[in-house]
Order: structure tokens, then sequence, then C-alpha cells
């Protein structure tokens, strides 16, 4: 049904005006995303060489700082390897530095299991508002087309899941992990939440989540005490222990009956959600909706640095809103 059916019934809602008080600050930041001198740094070209080794085998050459600079400047600016290379290649050219730039094999060899520079941690004393959600990534491999033009099926899934957790606070990724498309949702919580360092009162996610193992998990690692708002569905009943000890999805059930699901929403928080579906828009428009690695690790480490893209551009300036009508 088209949205529009009833709509000489719908309440006649105006919406929201808002404004940015701060575009100067976030103009310039905006600008600054596109600035090489904000991908290399003094520091990066001093740590370029990797350190000499001390167990038997082959002495690298580059770093997985350089490794990972390199494949950072191909995601941002969207260039295969043979091209990142040449990219590299000029930059040093330009800035006279004496550098080796590592070949496109080289690039995709080190990318397996490539561990990523450590950050600083936020020593922000307030406690996380976590949003959790999840996307899927196309990959290399049989595609539509095939199907289309020879009418022969698919032997797999051309994508990958992509789960991300946002601070509503920060506007940071504080939690990711990419996983294969038969790993579900609440599966793949613990392994996000084990990337979380610090208190949590809040967590929103959507339907996909609910389920008493979801809020055991929750409840078990941040106490009885953390809000959880996931919407239940049409048809949940309440749990048997209602009547003495209900639980916080039983009070989300009885809420949705008692003044219904949209009033639900907003007293809840619930419409926060819609920034997790945001940072997924905003990932496919930086960093694209495909995976260009071929190997599932590379692919992994892949989706780390685009994490580490986001989170970068959002620290050079972020917009604050005002609500004007």
């Amino acid at each position: 049904m088209p949205h529009k059916f009833n709509a000489d019934r719908r309440d006649k809602i105006p919406k929201q005006k808002h404004r940015v008080n701060n575009w100067t600050e976030y103009n310039e930041g905006l600008r600054r995303r596109g600035d090489l001198t904000v991908w290399i740094s003094e520091e990066a070209l001093a740590l370029w060489s990797a350190p000499p080794r001390t167990t038997p085998g082959g002495q690298p050459v580059y770093s997985d700082l350089a490794i990972e600079l390199c494949l950072t400047f191909g995601m941002v600016f969207k260039q295969p390897l043979r091209q990142t290379q040449g990219l590299m290649r000029s930059i040093a050219g330009l800035l006279g530095m004496d550098i080796a730039v590592p070949d496109f094999s080289t690039l995709s060899r080190r990318g397996n299991g490539l561990s990523l520079s450590a950050r600083t941690a936020s020593k922000s004393p307030k406690p996380l508002k976590l949003v959790v959600d999840s996307t899927g990534l196309k990959i290399f491999g049989e595609g539509e087309w095939l199907e289309e033009k020879h009418q022969t099926k698919r032997n797999r899934r051309s994508w990958r899941k992509l789960h991300l957790g946002l601070d509503l606070v920060s506007g940071q990724i504080v939690c990711s992990d990419l996983t294969r498309d038969d790993v579900g949702d609440p599966t793949a919580l613990p392994g996000l939440l084990d990337q979380v360092d610090g208190p949590l009162d809040l967590f929103l996610a959507d339907g996909a989540y609910d389920g008493e193992r979801t809020y055991v998990v929750l409840t078990a690692r941040f106490g009885s005490m953390i809000k959880v708002t996931i919407p239940p569905p049409k048809n949940a009943i309440l749990s048997p222990d209602t009547a003495r000890n209900p639980g916080i999805r039983d009070r989300h059930i009885a809420d949705i009956r008692t003044h219904g699901r949209m009033a639900w929403q907003k007293a809840s928080g619930y419409n926060q959600r819609s920034r997790g579906e945001t940072l997924m828009g905003r990932w496919k428009t930086v960093i694209g909706p495909k995976l260009k690695a071929r190997s599932f690790e590379n692919q992994k480490t892949e989706a780390r640095i685009g994490v580490r893209i986001l989170n970068r551009m959002t620290e050079l300036g972020r917009p604050n809103f005002e609500r004007t009508a």
C-alpha cells in the first residue's frame, strides 16, 4: 500500500526544521576530509620501514603502518591496488620523500590479517549510548548479471554482512565486525560488545535483535540497570513470570499494548535508531557498497580500515543542530 493511501485520515504533523549553528567549523572540517596532510604525517614516514625481525624468517620491508596507510589512501580515493601503488608513488615524488612504495601484490598479501595501529581510546566519563545495525556489502563473484544473462543459478550469495555499533554521544563507531551472510545479528552481538570499552547505559537495535538471548547478554555484561530498546514483534507474548518479575521485554510489550507502537517509540527514544541507518547510508556513500578484496580475511581488514576512515572524518568536524520550528 502506498504510504499516502490514507493521507486524508493521517495526523498532520509539521516537519521539524533545524539549522547548523557551527557552520564555519563544520565547513572547514568537510574541506579537510580531502586534505592529504590529514592522512600522512611525519610520524607515519618515520615508521615506514618495518622494525628488525628477531625471529627466524625473512625481513619485511614495510611496516604494518605503511601498509595500512596505503590501503587507507586506496579506500578514501576509491582506487584498486595497482592504482593505489601509483598514487602513493606520485605522492612520494611530489613531496620529495625517498621511500619505497609497496607494490599491489604486497598490499594484497600483507592485508591478510593486518594488525592496525592502536587508536587512543576516548576518556569521556559519560556512559556510551550504543546503536547497533547491520547491512549487506557486495563482493566479487557471480551476481545478478550471470543469473539474468545465462539463466543460471548463482552458486553462492555474493555479499558479506557488516555490523556496526555507533555511540550517539561522540558519533564514533565503537565496534564493528564483518561476517558471512549466514551469521545472524544476535549471533554477532557478543563479538561487538567485546569491543566496547567502558560503561553502557543505552542499547538501541531493530527487531532483528529481539529475543531472550540478547537481553541476557546485555544484562550480564552491563548490569540490570541498562536501558534496552528493541521493538518486539506484533505477535509477541509475555513471559510466564511476568506477574512476579517482569523483564525489559515484558514492559515493552505491555506499553505497546496500552499506548500503541508509535507512542512507545516516542516515549522510549527508539526513534534515535535512525542514526544507525544514517550511518549505513554514510558508509555506502563514502566507502562504497562493495568490497574490493577477494579473500575473506582481506575483506575484514578492508572493513576495519573503513571504520577508521569514517571515525577520522568525524573527528575533523561534526555539525551542531538546533531546532528552529
